[in-house]
């Protein structure tokens, strides 16, 4: 009778903990749903002022899904008129169940990257950083087949300039 309750017993954990981690899954997959209007191919303009030079740009953004909707590759390319690559980019967007809150985790050709904040908002998205002397925040606004895209950087959370500007058109 003992070893029946047991084996009863370790059942009834292993579904159990089986049944909690497809919700788990399933609650990943629908707060990644919520990026689909990133999702596809995108071309086209913008320019970033870095000191007292800004720098006019034209590139590519091929957004997919990946891990069966579990996340999203973001892959980025631009370059000046002159065909110098100056932003290159992989990024990886996705939902962490336990806290809550999506990871998006960034590489660029610089070496430099790290993993953020990012928030779904009405219209779109926000993510950003602390650095020094102040914060940068990018809000990107997805319509349709046009995606638009500030940087802005702020010394005290409250006044905002802005340093980045991409608009693209979704061409897939």
């Amino acid at each position: 009778m003992k070893t029946f309750l047991l084996i009863a017993v370790i059942l009834l954990t292993t579904v159990s903990a089986a049944f909690a981690q497809e919700n788990t899954v399933e609650k990943q997959r629908a707060e990644v749903k919520k990026l689909e209007s990133m999702v596809g191919q995108w071309k086209g303009s913008g320019w970033i002022q870095q000191g007292p030079n800004r720098e006019n740009f034209t590139g590519t953004e091929m957004v997919q899904r990946k891990l069966d909707g579990l996340a999203i590759l973001i892959e980025g390319k631009f370059t000046n008129p002159e065909g110098k690559v100056i932003h290159e980019t992989l990024a990886v967007l996705s939902f962490d169940p336990k806290d809550s809150k999506y990871r998006f985790r960034t590489y660029l050709a610089s070496g430099m990257g790290g993993e953020f904040d990012f928030q779904v908002v009405e219209g779109g998205y926000k993510w950003g950083f602390q650095v020094q002397g102040g914060t940068i925040r990018y809000t990107i606004k997805t319509d349709n087949d046009a995606w638009f895209e500030i940087g802005e950087f702020s010394r005290d959370g409250q006044t905002w300039m802005k340093f980045f500007e991409m608009n693209l058109n979704k061409v897939k």
